[in-house]
């Protein structure tokens, strides 16, 4: 892979962070894995799916992420030290309000709100829009930063309404909920799916009924994502994706990303472990990867030891002492995240060209 030959720039270490890994210990296995883990992150850091601190921001503007904080459990220096490379930027609110045009300003919002923060912190974050600047991003020693998903019933009938988004700089559509993609796509969501796959826009099936996340990741000729997720095999969670859909995922070489909420994974990281390993058993090595849904105000149901973006080192040894491989690892920290991405601005050319011919 392309982006995996990359030079990339090494983070610079976050010093004093809460809940930060243990320092290695000389000769001992834990300390030995933490090591290469670490090394491992300093190549291929991770690219987390979701994030929900620009909501948070917003409740709570007087938080400072350049330097550690206690009320939130998101910041620089704890990216930094978790070996973040780059971060999917949730537009989602924790409650979508009932009338359209509230949805469609409420969004605009978010995205206001998430533009400013990549402004504020120019050093450290960085709006990406395609996978070369999520490479470039990390080469620079900053965190690729992509905008989305946004919710699909902001488009309320208009396919003029997602390329305006995709204009503003977001890279992914939530169906979830949306009149045209609830039972079965509609007409219209058979035009969004073919729309999205021609602006490169990823189609986030998280929260997606089994049968319509099926029909979506078998429409599009893009592959799709869903950002955070368990295993309902493991803990029947409603959030969680079902061995159906992981099948389908793999059929179409979409990408499964394991979420850090305790309700949905269990309270420690081997459990988190377990449910990435499910995933791969069925979406296959280049269909799992990690988001996280850290951004939260700090009290939020985590795994032990995963408590904060710190913590990701502990779950990188964890797969380690599982045999994981280091090349299945740089894949699921890094490489399926920005092979997706490639895939669809592929797609995304392929259709351009199309229409042009």
């Amino acid at each position: 892979m392309a982006d995996l030959q990359d030079e990339p720039h090494d983070p610079a270490p976050a010093a004093g962070v809460e809940d930060a890994p243990a320092p290695p210990t000389p000769g001992g296995a834990p300390g030995s894995a933490l090591d290469r883990a670490a090394e491992l992150l300093a190549e291929h850091p991770v690219a987390d799916g979701c994030n929900t601190l620009v909501w948070t921001l917003r409740q709570s503007p007087y938080h400072d992420i350049d330097t550690p904080d206690g009320g939130v459990d998101t910041d620089i220096p704890r990216l930094r030290s978790g070996g973040v490379g780059a971060q999917f930027w949730t537009l989602l609110t924790p409650q979508e309000p009932a009338a359209t045009d509230h949805i469609v300003s409420e969004t605009l919002e978010q995205i206001d709100a998430a533009l400013a923060l990549m402004h504020r912190y120019p050093d450290s974050l960085c709006l990406a829009l395609t996978p070369d600047d999520m490479a470039d991003a990390r080469n620079r020693g900053r965190i690729a930063s992509f905008l989305g998903p946004v919710s699909g019933r902001t488009l309320t009938g208009s396919l003029g309404a997602l390329r305006a988004f995709h204009a503003l700089g977001v890279r992914l559509l939530a169906p979830a909920g949306a009149p045209w993609a609830q039972e079965g796509l509609t007409a219209f969501g058979h035009e969004v799916v073919r729309e999205a796959n021609r602006l490169a826009i990823l189609l986030d099936l998280t929260g997606c009924p089994p049968p319509a996340a099926c029909q979506l990741a078998g429409a599009s000729k893009a592959p799709v994502v869903i950002s955070n997720t368990g295993a309902a095999a493991l803990n029947p969670h409603p959030g969680n994706v079902t061995d159906e859909v992981l099948l389908a995922l793999h059929a179409a070489n979409g990408l499964a990303m394991v979420t850090f909420d305790a309700a949905r994974t269990g309270d420690s990281l081997h459990a988190v472990a377990d449910h990435v390993e499910h995933v791969r058993a069925l979406a296959g090595p280049e269909g799992v990867g990690l988001g996280a849904t850290f951004g939260a105000e700090r009290g939020s149901a985590r795994p032990a030891g995963l408590t904060d973006p710190s913590g990701y080192p502990r779950l990188i040894a964890e797969l380690l002492e599982r045999g994981w491989s280091e090349a299945d690892l740089a894949l699921l920290t890094w490489g399926n995240a920005q092979r997706v991405l490639r895939d669809a601005e592929f797609t995304a050319r392929a259709a351009q060209h199309r229409r042009t011919s």
